[in-house]
């Protein structure tokens, strides 16, 4: 079998798995190697993602390695076999690949929990305030088409009411629904579609105020995709050019301590439907709301 062109960051994750577990267990390519029939390179080679593994070897490194976990083992079996098609496979070499593999690891999460601070979330743009966003990449030199850009961020979006059991916790920092780059049309049309969003029985939408308490907000965007198997979960720290994966248990453990830390710290949860005088003296709806009078006078 010839070795992959471009590696996924599915297939590179899954080869971080097999040495994690290999180094854990005390064995070297070699002897790993040994119990399927494989020589060091190929093992290396299936390590780092550039060849696939049949479920017959993995099951036998996975015994080999003292992994018992029937929720891990079956996790990291899909993420093997996975095709890496979906949806995003049409705008192949039309968006950048980190796009493309953002797109396949939020399809393969049950669970998402989005922090932001100077943008709001990709999964909750409008495609105005999308387009704004790009105007500015594009004038610094991106090479892709805005429009197609602009679609591709709008057909992520369709996990939100996909049908299938998915949650969404989203933080968002003030100074993101404070921005007005993108016009004050535009941002009164977003915060609306912020409130319209929250009202979905699968959505929590926080806002962390500048007068929150206790903790410094953390500076960079992060977000938590859990497919299910939490020792499986990815952290995704985004860039303008480049993403950085991050999979090594004490960093999702961090990250996901983080995460609570910021949404017990920000307002309580938008929810439109409760009744004015049932609502807590300030919250994340009440916040809102101010923002578009604001946008108004």
């Amino acid at each position: 079998m010839g070795l992959r062109g471009e590696i996924s960051q599915r297939q590179r994750r899954f080869g971080d798995e097999l040495r994690r577990l290999r180094s854990a267990a005390g064995l070297s390519a070699p002897e790993a190697g040994a119990l399927v029939g494989m020589k060091s390179p190929a093992v290396s080679h299936t390590e780092a993602g550039r060849i696939s593994l049949n479920q017959e070897r993995l099951n036998v490194w996975l015994d080999a390695y003292g992994c018992e976990d029937p929720a891990y083992r079956a996790g990291l079996a899909d993420m093997g076999r996975g095709s890496g098609k979906g949806w995003w496979s049409a705008f192949a070499n039309k968006v950048p690949d980190l796009a493309l593999d953002l797109a396949e690891l939020e399809d393969r999460s049950v669970r998402l929990d989005s922090y932001d601070t100077l943008y709001i979330a990709g999964l909750l743009q409008l495609p105005a305030y999308a387009e704004a966003i790009y105007e500015d990449a594009y004038r610094a030199g991106a090479s892709w088409d805005i429009s197609t850009a602009v679609d591709f961020r709008m057909q992520r979006q369709r996990i939100l009411t996909d049908g299938k059991d998915r949650q969404f916790r989203f933080v968002i920092h003030e100074a993101a629904l404070r921005m007005r780059f993108a016009g004050d049309a535009v941002m009164r049309a977003q915060l609306r579609h912020l409130l319209d969003v929250a009202e979905l029985p699968n959505v929590t939408i926080q806002v962390l105020p500048f007068t929150a308490p206790k903790h410094g907000p953390i500076s960079a965007s992060f977000l938590v995709c859990d497919p299910g198997c939490s020792d499986l979960s990815t952290i995704v720290l985004s860039g303008p050019k480049r993403a950085e994966h991050l999979g090594d248990p004490t960093d999702v453990g961090d990250y996901r301590h983080a995460f609570q830390r910021l949404a017990d710290n920000a307002l309580p949860a938008v929810d439109g439907r409760r009744d004015l005088c049932e609502l807590p003296s300030r919250d994340s709806w009440g916040l809102v709301q101010h923002l578009l009078y604001l946008l108004q006078t």
